[in-house]
This record gives C-alpha cells, sequence and structure tokens, in this order.
C-alpha cells in the first residue's frame, strides 16, 4: 500500500479521512496547515499528497505551487480537498497542477478510488521512465492508451530508417516530429562561424530527442545526425502535445528529462571551457562508456578521430597526441578507429 500525507486543518476531518485511508491498508501522515505540510513532503516524500485548499497560514494553492517548484517534490500525486463546488476553484487547482479533487462532503468510496485511480497511474509513470524498458516505447504507448483520459487520444507514429551520416533534421529547421531511437546512435552537432562542429548530445536505443524545440516552439538550433544505421518512431508534435497536455505525470516526466539534458550540457561547456586536454578527453571517453557501454563489459567504441574531438571540443591533432599518451600509459588500446577503455577508473578521475 501506499504511503500518503494528508494535509488538512480541521481536526475531525483530518482525524476522520486518515481513519478511511488507514483502515484501507495505506500508512497516512497527517499535516495541521500548509507550512508543516511542505516540510513534511520534502522530509518523506510521501507516494500521494491529499490536502485541503482553504487553511491558514499557507493555503493549498499555496502548497502545490512550493512543491511544483521542486524537482525532488513536483513528480508527487496531489489531490485537493475542497469544501467548494465553484468550477473557478476546481479550474484554479487543476491549472496549478493538481491530478485530481475530491469535494466535501464526500464518501468513502469516492475518496479511495480517486485515490487508487492516481497511484495506478503514477506507478506506471515511474515504470516507463521514457527510456527503454520492457516493451520501448510500444509498451508506453498501449500502457497511455489503457488510461481513461487518453481514450480518445490517437497517438500516431511512423518508423524511419537512416543510414550512418545521414540527417535526421538540420539547423533551423521547423520541428514536426519527437524522435524515439529504437535501433543505433545518434548525435547533435552545433557549428560555429568558422565552420567548426560541437557535439551537444548523444542519444542511444531508448532515448528521445528533438523534443525541446517542441516543447519551446523554435526551429531547432542544433543538427541530427545519425552515427550508424538508425531505426527511429517519429511521433508528431500535434500528438506529443496531446500527451503532455492531458496528463500531468506524462509532462513532468518530459520536464525532468529537458532538466537533465540543458544541466548536461551546461556542465560540458564548463568544462570544454575550463578543462586541460588530457581532462577533456578523458571526460570525452567517459562519456561515452557511461552513454554506450554496460556495467562491468570491456568497453570497445568505432568511432571517428573527428567525432571524438568534437565531443571533446579540442583539435583533431590535438586529441590524437593525447591519444597516443592515453595508450603509452596504459588507459586505451587503439585499432583502427576502434578504442578500447583499458582502465575506466582512471580516466574518470584524471586530474585537471
Amino acid at each position: 500500500m501506499a504511503n500518503i500525507l494528508l494535509i488538512e486543518d480541521n481536526d475531525n476531518m483530518r482525524e476522520n479521512t486518515s481513519e478511511i485511508l488507514s483502515l484501507a491498508g495505506h500508512s497516512v501522515e497527517t499535516a495541521a496547515n500548509g507550512k508543516e505540510g511542505v516540510i513534511k513532503v520534502q522530509l518523506s516524500k510521501p507516494d500521494l499528497i491529499i490536502c485541503d485548499i482553504m487553511m491558514p497560514e499557507l493555503d493549498g494553492y499555496g502548497v502545490l505551487h512550493m512543491l511544483n517548484r521542486d524537482p525532488q517534490t513536483n513528480h508527487i500525486p496531489f489531490i485537493f480537498l475542497t469544501a467548494k463546488a465553484d468550477r473557478s476553484d476546481v479550474r484554479k487547482g487543476m491549472e496549478l497542477g493538481a491530478d485530481d479533487y475530491v469535494t466535501k462532503p464526500f464518501d468513502d468510496v469516492e475518496l479511495l478510488a480517486a485515490v487508487e485511480t492516481r497511484l495506478k497511474k503514477s506507478s506506471f509513470m515511474a515504470a516507463a521512465q521514457f527510456t527503454q524498458a520492457q516493451d520501448g516505447f510500444d509498451h508506453f504507448i498501449r500502457q497511455v492508451k489503457t488510461m481513461e483520459e487518453f481514450a480518445k487520444v490517437d497517438v500516431n507514429t511512423r518508423q524511419k530508417h537512416y543510414k550512418k551520416k545521414d540527417i535526421i533534421y538540420a539547423e533551423s529547421n521547423t520541428p514536426m516530429y519527437v524522435y524515439y531511437l529504437e535501433k543505433g546512435k545518434v548525435k547533435t552537432i552545433k557549428n560555429n562561424k568558422q565552420d567548426k562542429e560541437l557535439i551537444t548530445g548523444l542519444y542511444n536505443e531508448g532515448d528521445f530527442f528533438g523534443y525541446i524545440a517542441v516543447l519551446e516552439g523554435n526551429v531547432y538550433d542544433d543538427e541530427a545526425i545519425a552515427m550508424e544505421e538508425v531505426q527511429l518512431k517519429l511521433v508528431p508534435k500535434e500528438d506529443f502535445f496531446k500527451l503532455i497536455y492531458q496528463n500531468r505525470d506524462v509532462a513532468n516526466a518530459f520536464m525532468k528529462l529537458l532538466s537533465k539534458e540543458v544541466k548536461e550540457k551546461e556542465e560540458r561547456l564548463l568544462k570544454i571551457a575550463y578543462d586541460s586536454v588530457r581532462k577533456k578527453v578523458s571526460e570525452s571517453l567517459v562519456l561515452l562508456k557511461e552513454r554506450y557501454g554496460k556495467d562491468k563489459e570491456l568497453f570497445s567504441i568505432p568511432i571517428s578521430r573527428e567525432d571524438l574531438a568534437h565531443i571533446a571540443g579540442t583539435a583533431t591533432e590535438t586529441l590524437i597526441r593525447t591519444l597516443t599518451d592515453f595508450k603509452e600509459e596504459g588507459l586505451v588500446e587503439i585499432k583502427g578507429s576502434t578504442i578500447t577503455i583499458m582502465d575506466f577508473d582512471k580516466l574518470k578521475k584524471m586530474k585537471n
């Protein structure tokens, strides 16, 4: 059963609601006001939050607003309890990101049905994680279509193959799709005014990409290229928006992906700007291992020296000299275009 936090300022209502939830087998923690509730959420990270709207000090809207600002809590299912039946109050709560609401007075069945529905949806979204798992993207779409609110959503996809070095989308193109990588490897690149290339992203099987421009409503600011033979699922942006607009869990998952990708790009740019050449090359090899390798396996990857230099943000000639040093130090082995990492720990711990 679930760990539920109940935030309610009325003593009788709090005790009665807590008893209903406990009898259904849930573990219930309570808070007597909004401020106390926010603190308890941050400490215990419950599976579900049930919160009254009208409370002193910090009302339910304020609680939801504060929790939505924190990446550690913005994914937790949130149900409002309200004594008001006015549609404007309900609409305000849903616009802020509430998953459901229950109007007081309510009976046991109504409350428990709302709780069960939210927990089931949350459990599915946590399992999907928008990465390769079980049946991958098709599994995700099938599960989404079983949700009641998606019954009328027609999610169309089409499959497309690309050969090595094929351009999937070009910089300044208007986005039409969100891409799901079923097979192969994809890189995204940017070119500066001197036509020097920088690899900004590396994508593996099970990854979504190309969604940032769709979410921002802008043209692509980079170019996506197949690093080998690639098989993609293409989701039209209209169908993608149906998914994220009609379910808070889906939207939160993609917002987390967006935040993670932006943060990773910022960190890489800082490293390119301030790290030594040896550190930049070692970090690039570590990135490749973490992106495309498997735990406890000797990792080898065929990659051009130009591509590796573009990941590291250094000149190809400089990269080649550094790789030669790494080979002599026993950190890597090199056969043709294939690089094998021999001492991952030393590469990862290399000082600047």
